[in-house]
């Protein structure tokens, strides 16, 4: 039997998969393999299933908790990401919090993560909160560092306010835009350098370059992009 490597690298979460639940069963607590396979696989299964992006996500957030896995595995596990596959395709899945918020057993557990000494984090930046509608007779969806300016030209939004802008989600996962919905969404300026290369080839270079935002929202109406909100095709 010849498999893909994508269906190579399917077959080795499920068997990963099937053995965590075999250790599980026998009152062992998981360690970091075992409970990352446990999780995708569950992922990968609700999708099969038939269930929608969220609802497979929410499946894979809940089959474990903190009691579950050994002390630590909760805060060396913070984010997984795995690719399912859904009745419209093959969809990035980004389980965020993959314990319930169940935390690690203790500061003092092996493994757990001690916080450093330092500032922290830099505070989230200002959001831009802008209405969203898809005008197209099928879903769209958006990635989480795509710059939203540029998104599917079928998206109907204030283009302009969008310029420079990502969207304020977790890295990898994705924002859905069904067939005549409307959904409003919060942007985060882009960060670094601030070039933008490649996406639609609106921009291509510094994003704050004297006349880059007026040259990409001309160069956005003369190649058909829906550059304002509307809230029913044709208004």
């Amino acid at each position: 039997m010849r498999l893909t490597p994508t269906e190579r690298d399917r077959l080795l979460i499920f068997t990963a998969a099937e053995l965590a639940r075999a250790r599980r069963a026998r009152g062992l607590r998981l360690n970091v393999p075992e409970a990352t396979a446990l999780i995708a696989d569950t992922v990968c299964e609700a999708a099969r299933d038939g269930r929608r992006l969220a609802e497979a996500i929410e499946a894979g957030r809940s089959v474990l908790s903190a009691a579950d896995v050994l002390p630590g595995v909760p805060d060396v596990v913070t984010t997984l990401q795995v690719e399912a596959v859904f009745d419209d395709g093959t969809r990035l899945c980004v389980i965020d919090d993959p314990f319930r918020g169940a935390g690690s057993l203790g500061p003092d557990a092996p493994g757990a993560a001690l916080p450093g000494e330092g500032a922290g984090y830099r505070p989230q930046q200002p959001t831009v909160r802008l209405p969203v509608r898809n005008t197209s007779t099928v879903p769209i969806s958006v990635t989480s560092h795509f710059h939203f300016f540029e998104a599917n030209p079928r998206l109907a939004f204030d283009r302009a306010a969008a310029y420079g802008t990502r969207l304020a989600v977790p890295a990898g996962s994705t924002v859905r835009f069904d067939a005549g919905a409307t959904v409003e969404v919060e942007l985060l300026p882009i960060g670094g350098a601030r070039v933008a290369i490649g996406f639609a080839g609106l921009v291509d270079g510094p994003l704050d370059a004297p006349g880059a935002r007026e040259a990409a929202l001309a160069k956005a109406r003369a190649t058909g992009y829906l550059t304002a909100y509307e809230q029913e095709d044709g208004k």
